[in-house]
């Protein structure tokens, strides 16, 4: 799992501290999503940057609603083959009737079929002497992930620096003056929550618990005070600071939560024990430790596509004008922006990025900032690999782990089946069975999608070790579950999906593209992993059997690549989800080499479906479009994508994507798209610039990695390949192309090597 991102830091070390990677703001966030985020994938907040109030507001990423159950509904599979036929014979009405009544999930005690992700708390600073402030910047450094609000008042120039250190497991916050004895300020702490108490620990100290309202979860917040010189008191739950020369706040929260199925962590002792990890340790020592354990990450790659004056105006200033305006370092900005979130949101050894990342304010967040398994969760990964964060994948496999146990009961339960399957979400709970609607919840393939990001990894690190251990148990157990599943067509003969949807349209149907897409792209790569692994023949066998027997890709009347089984689809309709395009990104059974016919097909479909989009399917449709190395159009979405979200889908100030309201999946998605279009490896050739748009006809990428095991640095000038340098960490053979340009390219293991403009070795 280390190959590709061990050799990218032999390539970058201390390159992304040189580019200018700021977002900076003249006034302080008055909106929740202008503030900025910082995180460490357990905790996270966001700083609002206020001059006489700031306000932190954070998260712990295990804080949710809910409590450990059992969401399958016993003996749902007696109703199955009812549901079918009642498809088979076109009475959609009756079978959703019927699937509503008895094929979804149980809702918990408190009505809900799922947990929402939950707030923690607010740290507040009240800050003296603010009135006359002037030269006031806030800004969030990406290359340290460091946050910063500075000012002048009276004279003295103040700053403070906020940062969630991973190796202490803390929100550190340093205000410091350029004269002594100039710190004055009250801090404290505050919860939504209506079961919260906020007491003194000691004198330097105090706490913040909470208990869910609808849950199992308790949460317990520490915040301790450093001050030089100066005077520290507590009055109540406020902590008060005089005359300090410098002061550092130190923030700690955890739950009750162990695991999916066990509440009894202890927050005291575990807040206790992280605030005495502070003994002996300056603020500059965590700083600096800070500093490494985050560059280790983000220094793997780094991305320069031009500059020009933009750069000298405020980020919201940005957005508004990037449109209509040249500013090509502002595409770069966004991607790092995208892979900052990611290391920010889902370090190893953490729980993955949910729908808003680990940023949340609200009791009753949208959609739960739940994971939704139809597109949302996997696009939170999409830049990992491609974009040389790989380690930050980890929690992803981790909860596939535990959805591959939780959704063994959910297959037997609804389908009497063996394997494991999820539906269209899931929660910290891990729950797997359908749920909210028939129409849109009865969908089973988020199981096998997920599946795919394993395979993905494989492909990418090279790392059989993982394969062996971690991802084929799960692939193959994916496998079984849809053997048993698939069932023929009574018309066509063809073995089928069916119940399910095509998400989040059209109802439950029969025979949806997008599952059989992702069926076809589970057992091709289970096969290979067997085969990899000298294992499972028999198995290899069936499946191969049953491959050939899915119903296939079809072009309908219009040139479409047909959303279902049936020529019925409507070229006036404009919904955001394009699930029948799913086989051309993010799988690879359509593609340019091997089906030219079916990615016409696709890309009309896309051209019917429209442009216009919320945020997070602008960012899907910035990688089909890649994918169909239209570079040009593909900056158009991209600077949709980075309009003003203010009737819309785009970005808020802070770059956070608009669905609308938030959902970060946009981030991500946008950010592994401008990757795409630099660098793509889904066939056998690895396409040098294969969507390169005229708007950025000169630049430079270090890091970016390709499947095989390749990571690769390529600079072009006036829209033209100048150079390109190969790690290879595996020692595969890469079939490199730039346009009709190819070179196949024999490698050894921790190999670098050097070409020019037209593919020849020069190193």
């Amino acid at each position: 799992m280390k190959t590709s991102f061990f050799a990218a830091v032999f390539f970058l070390a201390n390159t992304a501290s040189a580019q200018q990677l700021k977002l900076w703001y003249k006034q302080p966030a008055e909106k929740w999503t202008e503030a900025l985020p910082i995180g460490n994938g357990r905790i996270g907040a966001m700083v609002f940057g206020g001059l006489e109030k700031d306000r932190i507001q954070f998260n712990e990423e295990t804080l949710w609603t809910g409590y450990p159950r059992n969401y399958n509904r016993a003996g749902a599979y007696h109703y199955l083959d009812t549901i079918r036929q009642l498809l088979f014979e076109g009475k959609q009405k009756e079978a959703d009737a019927l699937a509503e009544k008895e094929f979804l999930g149980l809702k918990s005690s408190d009505g809900n079929y799922q947990a929402d992700y939950q707030p923690f708390g607010d740290l507040w600073l009240q800050v003296a002497n603010t009135a006359t402030a002037t030269n006031y910047k806030r800004e969030l450094d990406l290359s340290n992930a460091i946050a910063s609000t500075v000012y002048t008042a009276t004279g003295v120039d103040y700053k403070r620096e906020y940062f969630v250190s991973q190796p202490q497991q803390l929100l550190v916050l340093h205000l410091t003056a350029s004269k002594k004895g100039h710190i004055n300020f009250e801090t404290s702490l505050s919860s939504l929550h209506r079961d919260s108490l906020v007491k003194k620990i000691n004198d330097t100290s105090i706490e913040l618990s909470v208990k869910v309202k609808n849950g199992a979860l308790q949460g317990e917040s520490y915040l301790t005070v450093r001050a030089l010189n100066g005077r520290v008191s507590i009055d109540g739950g406020t902590i008060k600071i005089i005359n300090a020369d410098e002061a550092t706040l130190y923030l700690s929260a955890a739950t009750s939560y162990r695991n999916y199925t066990d509440v009894s962590a202890d927050p005291v002792l575990l807040c206790a024990n992280t605030m005495k990890g502070l003994q002996g340790k300056t603020y500059v020592q965590l700083k600096a430790a800070h500093i490494k354990e985050y560059q280790h990450y983000f220094n793997t790659f780094s991305i320069d596509l031009g500059k020009n004056n933009s750069e000298q105006l405020p980020t919201n200033e940005r957005i508004e004008k990037f449109a209509a305006s040249g500013d090509p370092s502002f595409v770069s900005l966004y991607l790092q922006y995208g892979r900052y979130l990611l290391i920010s949101a889902s370090r190893p050894g953490t729980r993955p990025a949910n729908l808003q990342g680990i940023w949340n304010d609200l009791l009753s967040p949208p959609w739960g900032s739940k994971y939704t398994s139809n597109i949302n969760a996997e696009m939170n990964y999409w830049p990992a690999e491609l974009l040389n964060l790989s380690p930050m994948h980890q929690p992803l496999f981790g909860m596939i782990e535990e959805l591959s146990v939780t959704g063994r009961q959910t297959a037997k339960a609804y389908y009497n089946a063996p394997g494991w399957v999820l539906h269209h979400n899931t929660d910290l709970w891990r729950g797997t069975a359908p749920i909210n609607a028939a129409n849109h919840g009865i969908w089973v393939s988020g199981g096998a999608w997920l599946c795919h990001h394993l395979w993905e990894h494989y492909l990418f690190t090279q790392d059989k070790i993982f394969l062996q251990n971690k991802a084929y148990p799960i692939m193959k157990e994916a496998a079984l579950f849809f053997n048993a599943f698939l069932v023929k067509d009574p018309v066509s003969g063809y073995l089928i999906s069916t119940p399910s949807n095509s998400p989040e349209q059209g109802g439950l149907v029969a025979g949806p593209t997008m599952d059989h897409e992702i069926i076809r792209d589970l057992f091709k790569n289970t096969m290979a992993a067997a085969a990899l692994l000298g294992i499972d023949q028999s198995l290899r066998d069936t499946l191969q059997d049953k491959y050939k027997k899915i119903a296939p890709l079809t072009i309908g009347r219009y040139g479409q690549l047909q959303e279902w089984m049936q020529d019925v689809d409507d070229t006036s309709n404009k919904h955001r989800h394009v699930s029948h395009l799913w086989a051309q990104f993010p799988g690879n059974e359509i593609n340019w080499e091997e089906t030219p016919d079916l990615m016409k097909a696709a890309r009309q479909s896309l051209i019917y479906r429209g442009d216009a989009a919320t945020g997070w399917s602008l960012g899907w449709k910035i990688n089909l479009w890649a994918r169909f190395k239209d570079g040009n159009h593909t900056y158009k979405l991209i600077q949709m994508l980075l309009s003003p979200a203010v009737t819309g889908a785009g970005s808020y100030p802070n770059l956070f994507d608009a669905h609308p309201p938030f959902q970060i999946d946009g981030n991500f998605g946008g950010a592994a798209g401008i990757g795409e279009m630099l660098l793509q490896s889904h066939t056998r050739y690895i396409d040098l610039l294969p969507a390169l748009p005229a708007a950025l006809p000169n630049g430079d990428v270090k890091g970016i990695c390709a499947r095989g095991g390749f990571v690769l640095n390529i600079k072009w000038s006036i829209a033209s390949l100048q150079r390109v340098e190969i790690i290879s960490n595996a020692g595969q053979t890469a079939l490199l192309r730039y346009g009709s340009k190819q070179i196949k390219l024999p490698t050894q293991k921790g190999k670098h090597y050097v070409l020019d403009g037209n593919l020849q070795l020069i190193q």
